[in-house]
């Protein structure tokens, strides 16, 4: 897509929002963004996805808006996010939805206990050890592996018998895959970023919702607020999606969330 149209498609989305809402007069509004691939670029491996002064700033200011609520939702570990964020007054859902912070305080969703791990863990230890490149994260509710910095051509062949091979076996031990951005993760099947946007907004009131992600654990948050009269959806990056509307990259991303604020401000 050329500049002028990647200009022409931003001015776009920010026109047709400008004009389905005047933020002015909103009761209570809800920015649901996504991390990595939206407010960050993707990195080798995740510890270098940290937050700019840039993405700091702007959250920073977003959530200082009269009638304004900033969550972050992302598959990250909690304590990735606690470390980016400890500084704002934002609230945090992470690990998919496993993991909240509200008010300061974290808490978790009751899970069955993980002892799961220790069947899935040799497994991917056996394709990452074949996959040179990849390597496996294990977070508090959950198992990955991570194929970004493999090879493409072996990281795609690999994942692809690696789900093969899941398939036929976790759902007999209450589990589920994601299959995300150059990543497989296993998790308990009751996590998901949709049923954590779905008890989120029924436990709060919004009258006007905005929900920004990139990957495909995002669809579960698009298909969520597909009927929500009051919600604007957007995706980053190529892709069949169920957001209403589309960007192209974190840039404009950022900018986009700029223009809001600059004319909330003014």
């Amino acid at each position: 897509m050329y500049l002028c149209d990647r200009v022409i498609n931003m001015r776009f989305i920010l026109c047709k929002m400008a004009l389905a809402h005047n933020f002015d007069k909103l009761q209570k509004g809800l920015f649901l963004l996504d991390y990595d691939g939206t407010l960050v670029e993707f990195t080798p491996m995740p510890e270098m996805a940290t937050p700019s002064k840039r993405v700091l700033d702007l959250l920073k200011k977003l959530n200082c808006r009269v009638n304004t609520k900033v969550v972050i939702i992302s598959g990250r570990g909690y304590m990735d996010m606690e470390k980016y964020f400890s500084q704002l007054p934002i609230s945090i859902i992470a690990e998919h939805g496993a993991m909240i912070k509200n008010d300061g305080h974290w808490s978790h969703i009751n899970l069955s206990p993980d002892s799961w791990k220790r069947a899935i863990y040799p497994m991917l230890r056996q394709f990452a050890l074949s996959c040179p490149g990849s390597f496996i994260e294990e977070k508090e509710f959950s198992l990955v592996w991570h194929y970004r910095n493999a090879l493409e051509i072996d990281g795609n062949i690999k994942s692809r018998e690696l789900i093969q091979i899941l398939t036929s076996s976790i759902s007999s031990l209450g589990l589920k895959l994601l299959d995300g951005n150059k990543v497989i993760e296993i998790m308990d099947k009751s996590i998901g970023k949709g049923n954590a946007t779905l008890k989120y907004i029924e436990e709060n009131y919004f009258d006007y919702i905005v929900s920004i992600g990139d990957d495909k654990t995002d669809e579960e948050v698009f298909e969520v607020l597909s009927l929500n009269l009051t919600a604007e959806t957007i995706k980053v990056g190529p892709g069949q999606t169920k957001a209403k509307h589309r960007l192209e990259n974190v840039d404009e991303v950022l900018m986009y969330l700029e223009q809001i604020v600059s004319d909330t401000n003014n």
